[in-house]
């Protein structure tokens, strides 16, 4: 359920991604790393990619501390001995990273893609998606004062359309502005 955007390479890999890989995904808060991680971890436990390959993921690696920086250290090197997949995430690049030297230049042995933030045009899309799959329809002009006043980033803008949802479930009323408004304003 992730709209691709200008991130239809990156998918595809993902998509092929059944044996030993290391893949970095970079990018700004809300561009979807998380959801991406989440989505082949999944995968695995689903059956996408053979029992045989361990998966792991590490988000935020930006975050870590010396210690869990060592910790994945040896991770990756474990994982590329024994042919595992291991997809870890953060908000730059590998050499912009201020993480041990060993670290840095590990992860960007491997794949690296930058994860591109949705247009408005995209995440219109990637709103409409959402809405499509609590079962209920959103009108163009409730997309658009979204879009419009909400925050920018893909996360807020759906939690903000799931309060809405919840909004209408209790009022027993059809998604629009004026209800979206209530629940920007907090009345709700």
């Amino acid at each position: 359920n992730f709209v691709a955007g200008r991130n239809v390479e990156l998918l595809s890999v993902l998509r092929q991604t059944t044996s030993a890989q290391i893949i970095y995904l970079w990018g700004a808060a809300g561009s979807g790393k998380t959801h991406l991680l989440q989505a082949m971890v999944a995968r695995h436990a689903c059956g996408g990619v053979p029992e045989a390959v361990e998966v792991a993921a590490v988000d935020d690696v930006e975050t870590l501390d010396d210690a869990a920086q060592v910790a994945l250290f040896e991770l990756y090197n474990r994982m590329r001995e024994q042919g595992g997949l291991l997809l870890v995430s953060g908000s730059q690049a590998p050499a912009h990273l201020a993480l041990r030297d060993d670290l840095r230049t590990r992860l960007g042995w491997g794949l690296v893609y930058q994860v591109h933030a949705l247009n408005d045009s995209e995440k219109a899309d990637a709103l409409r998606q959402h809405a499509g799959a609590r079962g209920f329809k959103l009108p163009p002009e409730v997309v658009t004062y979204l879009l419009r006043h909400g925050r920018r980033d893909l996360p807020s803008l759906l939690a903000l359309l799931d309060a809405l949802d919840e909004h209408c479930l209790r009022l027993k009323r059809l998604a629009s502005v004026p209800l979206l408004k209530e629940v920007m304003a907090g009345v709700v």
